[in-house]
């Protein structure tokens, strides 16, 4: 691949200028800019390509090898399965150059930039049975300690750049209490209370402490470390495997465009000249059809296709959103919201995250289709309050100390504002041995899934033991 030539760092659109005549040629002036400064996209800088990426992640691994029984047997599974590692690079690709470079400005060890192969084989969008999500599957409650907001418009916790940082954020912290990365990507698995209690043990009987010493280890967590040394020793020599995993040039695959506009998915996927699919595969946080919901958005666009899409943005000033928000009327029912609007119900209920089973209470706010673009319809989603519909499975929860609101919303699945309408409350804080009322459709993953600062009180890591479909 070519190396790319860095942007302009200016984020305005700029007119070229043609090479100096002999003649002396007429003055060129620029029009007026029809729109102000503060809208326009800001494209960062790329730094220059040096080399293959797979062979930087090999030099750069400084965690003891494992072998062994397990390490073999992952082996084998990827050995035989050439079109799922072939899925898995292909879909790498996109990320592992971003994660490589922050990993090394942290200092970290380089197989860490391999660890989403195990986590979600790279799969943006992966969920798991215990409601992790993204490439490095942090469950709601972990996301959000480490700053992942999670609301109906986005999930940080699959934004590639926010997770990234809060995924390494974390595994640094472990490091910082086990001092061993063995054990810091166990408790990353597992949680830091498990590990450290485990560790407990075998110091009371006098035996190691390392990982593999480690009793009453959960079988996915037993397999963790060792499936990682597998992934380990097939980037390092897939031929050994009967494996290819192609060239992947070290250089960025993405570029960062910021933008305060509000825009439907599908128009910023055409402005930047992509296919849909491919815009989502980079951009996968949104949970809706509109990119809505914050002050400024980061998008990522292959690096071919980031200067004309901030072009184009900038000499963008008609409105970008063509979704509208609409309130459910007394005795009114889906079915006749989805004819009125020209799509089938089960459009309906995909966009607004509505399941199968669940019961939308009348004056429900929706999001749905405007006939164009317009600055009316982008106003009404920002001053609508927009909602979880749960499936209707009624929850009792008893409140604990140092827990709000938010916390227990983001356990169940729910916005706070849902709990306060279902028990009647005013605000958020609410007294220790309150019963509260929750309908949703999600089953709480355990108990102890609260996180706090003291890192030995955990029992739950990034994701639990549950695997993601990541496939």
């Amino acid at each position: 691949m070519p190396a790319p030539k860095p942007p302009e760092p200016a984020a305005a659109a700029h007119a070229a200028l043609p090479d100096p005549l002999p003649y002396g040629p007429p003055k060129i002036v620029l029009a007026p800019l029809p729109f102000g400064e503060t809208d326009l996209a800001e494209l960062e800088p790329l730094p220059p390509p040096i080399g293959d990426l797979w062979d930087r992640i090999v030099r750069g691994y400084a965690i003891p090898d494992l072998d062994g029984p397990l390490v073999e047997k992952w082996e084998r599974y990827y050995a035989e399965r050439p079109d799922y590692v072939a899925r898995m690079v292909e879909r790498s690709r996109r990320y592992l150059y971003h994660i490589v470079r922050e990993i090394e400005a942290r200092n970290m060890p380089l197989e860490i930039a391999l660890l989403p192969m195990i986590e979600s084989a790279f799969n943006p969008t992966a969920l798991s049975v215990s409601r992790a999500s993204g490439i490095w599957q942090f469950i709601p409650s972990t996301g959000q300690h480490f700053g992942l907001k999670q609301n109906w418009w986005f999930d940080s916790r699959r934004d590639v750049l926010a997770a990234t940082s809060s995924a390494l954020d974390y595994l640094q912290k472990l490091h910082e209490q086990f001092n061993d990365w063995q054990l810091a990507l166990a408790a990353y698995n597992w949680g830091e209370g498990n590990v450290a209690r485990a560790i407990a043990r075998n110091q009371a009987k006098g035996l190691p402490t390392d990982f593999s010493s480690l009793t009453k280890v959960p079988v996915e967590t037993q397999n963790y470390v060792p499936k990682l040394q597998a992934v380990k020793n097939i980037v390092a020599d897939p031929l050994r495997y009967n494996l290819s995993l192609g060239e992947l040039p070290d250089a960025p695959f993405f570029a960062v465009v910021h933008t305060t506009k509000r825009m439907d998915v599908k128009l910023a996927a055409e402005l930047a000249e992509l296919p849909q699919d491919e815009f989502v595969a980079l951009n996968p946080q949104h949970n809706r059809p509109v990119i809505f919901g914050a002050d400024e958005y980061t998008i990522l666009l292959p690096i071919d296709n980031a200067e004309l899409f901030a072009a184009k943005l900038d000499l963008m000033d008609q409105p970008l959103v063509s979704w509208q928000a609409y309130r459910l009327k007394q005795g009114e029912t889906l079915q006749q919201v989805a004819a009125k609007y020209g799509m089938s119900v089960e459009t309906l209920k995909s966009v607004n995250g509505i399941g199968p089973r669940a019961n939308v209470p009348v004056g429900h706010t929706l999001l749905v289709p405007a006939q164009r673009p317009s600055a009316e319809s982008a106003a009404s989603l920002a001053n609508a309050v927009f909602t979880t519909v749960p499936s209707g499975r009624t929850f009792y929860y008893t409140v604990r100390r140092g827990e709000s609101l938010p916390t227990i919303a983001t356990r169940y699945g729910v916005s706070a504002q849902d709990i306060r309408r279902w028990n009647n409350l005013t605000q958020n804080t609410v007294a220790i041995g309150k019963r509260l009322r929750i309908v949703s459709d999600v089953v709480p993953v355990a108990k102890t899934r609260k996180v706090r600062p003291a890192a030995t009180t955990r029992s739950t890591g990034a994701r639990g033991t549950h695997r993601a479909s990541g496939d």
